[in-house]
């Protein structure tokens, strides 16, 4: 090899390398992130956003006719049960990885009464006897995510009221 090619093929390899870790960290960092922004550092505990405006930005493009209740979870001391309360109009519930890979949607379509979900590392013994439905989280860490459809002040306040009965916590 001559002398300046063993620089092109330093310069690749440092450049694949560098463009490797640049996609799979980028997901894990933005995620941790989010996490940090949306439970202002607490984890299993579900937090109201304020009502969106054209200034709202704690979540990337939300859409002012929902609102929002994210609950960054830690499955670090145990199972998460998350319980959704029902909602008059359409409700979601999503919940992403520490990837930021969405794994699991529930709607008012599938879950007209709410939800009742005992969240579960993978890979971990499953609970007998259990009545909620079981959720294998391929992350430690990750966020829970209510959508409300609450176009208006007041529909806004009423799903604000209805959001006081979700759970988001370590199971025990």
């Amino acid at each position: 090899m001559s002398g300046w090619g063993k620089y092109v093929v330093a310069a690749l390899l440092v450049a694949v390398v560098t463009h490797l870790v640049i996609v799979f960290a980028t997901p894990n960092v933005l995620m941790n992130i989010a996490q940090q922004r949306l439970g202002n550092g607490r984890y299993n505990a579900w937090r109201l956003g304020e009502r969106v405006t054209q200034n709202s930005r704690a979540i990337v493009r939300p859409s002012p006719d929902f609102a929002y209740s994210a609950c960054p979870y830690d499955l670090g001391n145990g199972p998460v049960r998350i319980h959704v309360t029902p909602w008059r109009d359409y409700w979601s519930l999503s919940l992403y990885a520490n990837n930021s890979d969405n794994y699991f949607v529930l709607d008012d379509r599938e879950a007209q009464n709410g939800a009742d979900i005992l969240l579960v590392r993978a890979g971990t013994a499953l609970p007998d006897h259990e009545t909620a439905t079981i959720v294998q989280s391929p992350s430690q860490r990750g966020i829970a995510l209510i959508r409300r459809l609450a176009p208006t002040p007041d529909s806004y306040a009423a799903a604000a009221q209805v959001s006081r009965g979700d759970v988001c916590t370590t199971a025990r």
